[in-house]
């Protein structure tokens, strides 16, 4: 599939999931943009339809992420005002320009950049909404790797952190039917 229609199909998923709709409707509301919804948002969406689950799954949290160079509370701010329009939501707001100092990597230049490194290729996926219910993307790694049914290590992880991500989100419980996929940087689990 071309990235266009992996967009296409990512995007009627989204739009038909009552609560996903919901909080993209939220988020674009927000004073601060641009805004996105990325990891288990989108790439939990995209599994449940994929392997067939009847269910939706819960989402544990909705992280949020932004670009701001300037330091200032709004991550705090955003995530009260999220919190308060969708409150059976548990909202992370991340702030990408001061990621790179948790993770001990050089500054990030843009969201996109920041999620390069991020554990797995199917997780480095964001989403925002726009008018007329058009969705904008970042997909660092496109948006083939979230439509085949695996869980891929990013070459820039240890395999370590990877293994212990699978281990403790028990994704292979939840989706059994996925493939993992390492990219044999570092050591672990086979």
């Amino acid at each position: 599939m071309s990235d266009r229609v992996d967009q296409e199909q990512i995007r009627q998923w989204l739009l038909t999931d009552p609560l996903r709709l919901k909080c993209l409707s939220a988020l674009s509301s927000m004073p601060h943009q641009p805004l996105y919804i990325a990891a288990g948002f989108v790439r939990n969406c995209v599994w449940d339809h994929l392997f067939g689950m009847g269910l939706t799954t819960p989402l544990n949290d909705v992280d949020v992420i932004f670009y701001a160079s300037e330091q200032s509370q709004q991550e705090q701010q955003l995530q009260t005002l999220l919190q308060k329009a969708v409150p059976e939501c548990h909202w992370q707001v991340k702030n990408q320009a001061t990621m790179h100092l948790r993770n001990g990597h050089s500054a990030y230049s843009g969201c996109e950049h920041a999620m390069s490194y991020w554990p797995e290729l199917e997780t480095a996926v964001a989403v925002r909404l726009l008018d007329n219910f058009q969705l904008e993307f970042i997909a660092p790694f496109g948006l083939s790797p979230l439509l085949a049914g695996t869980i891929t290590q990013n070459p820039k992880q240890d395999v370590k952190v990877f293994d212990q991500r699978i281990k403790s989100k028990s994704w292979l419980s939840i989706w059994p039917q996925l493939r993992v996929v390492r990219s044999g940087r570092g050591s672990g689990i086979s």
